[in-house]
């Protein structure tokens, strides 16, 4: 329980207090765009906690834009990202599982940061996506 606790205290109500703080400051025409995660939409073992953590961010995302309408929300869910994140191993501990992760990619690697720029990108140019969530795992998900 306290994964799942520690998940909605760091994912969940930061995505929600984040977007009531930007609402005055958007103007009707504005976007918002939530970071989720593959964990929102496949099963994947040790993930229980942020896995619902990440659902309960992709949920919010449709609920949101009919809420906040013509404002629009969206969000992004990445697989696996080599990002500053991954910093609290060294170079050595990261390969065996970047490697890994890739093996189970159709695209054969992880992700880079663009990749998810490019995905945020495409829903906030896009004046006519509303209420999605765009998967940017590389096929993660599948179960490769």
């Amino acid at each position: 329980m306290n994964d799942v606790r520690a998940g909605f205290e760091e994912k969940v109500f930061p995505h929600f207090s984040t977007a009531q703080a930007a609402l005055p400051f958007l103007t009707q025409h504005g976007s918002i765009t939530f970071i989720a995660a593959v964990t929102a939409h496949a099963a994947m073992p040790g993930t229980a906690g942020i896995g619902s953590a990440n659902a309960a961010v992709a949920a919010l995302v449709p609920i949101l834009a009919a809420e906040l309408k013509p404002r629009r929300v969206n969000g992004v869910s990445p697989g696996i990202v080599d990002t500053p994140w991954w910093s609290f191993l060294s170079d050595e501990q990261k390969a065996p599982i970047f490697a890994e992760y890739a093996a189970k990619t159709p695209v054969g690697r992880v992700g880079n940061a663009d990749d998810i720029a490019d995905a945020i990108y495409f829903l906030v140019a896009n004046a006519f996506m509303s209420g999605e969530v765009v998967i940017c795992d590389g096929g993660l998900r599948l179960g490769g």
